[in-house]
């Protein structure tokens, strides 16, 4: 994995949770109730968070375990698209069901912030 696309990566996924959470506080303010805007906030908040993390995860490369730096970075990018995802479409209407798809993001956080605690372990960060 190259360590400019994970930054890049990173930070596209940071300016895009930048606008996201303007379009959800501007242009969805008038249509979605409370509940779905709050869990568009929600999506966006942990987008960002993660996103950042990539970056993280780019900054101290040298200092990580390079197997768990890059199974951290996937797990967090995983955890992006199915827990933000899911929590995006949800606040758009789309069927509950898609609701189970976020503890799985979840979980794909907390292992890849784990795999990133490994990385650092290993390496002797």
């Amino acid at each position: 994995m190259a360590i400019s696309a994970l930054i890049v990566t990173g930070a596209l996924l940071a300016a895009l949770a930048v606008g996201l959470g303007a379009f959800g506080a501007h242009g969805l303010e008038a249509r979605l109730s409370e509940r779905a805007l709050a869990t568009w906030q929600t999506a966006v908040q942990y987008q960002f968070i993660h996103a950042l993390a990539l970056v993280l995860i780019a900054a101290l490369w040298t200092r990580l375990d390079p197997g768990w730096g890059i199974a951290a970075a996937l797990a967090l990018l995983a955890g992006i698209l199915l827990f933000s995802g899911s929590l995006y479409g949800l606040a758009l209407g789309a069927p509950r069901v898609l609701g189970a798809v976020a503890p799985i993001g979840g979980t794909l956080f907390i292992l890849g912030w784990i795999a990133l605690a490994i990385a650092a372990l290993r390496q002797g960060a």
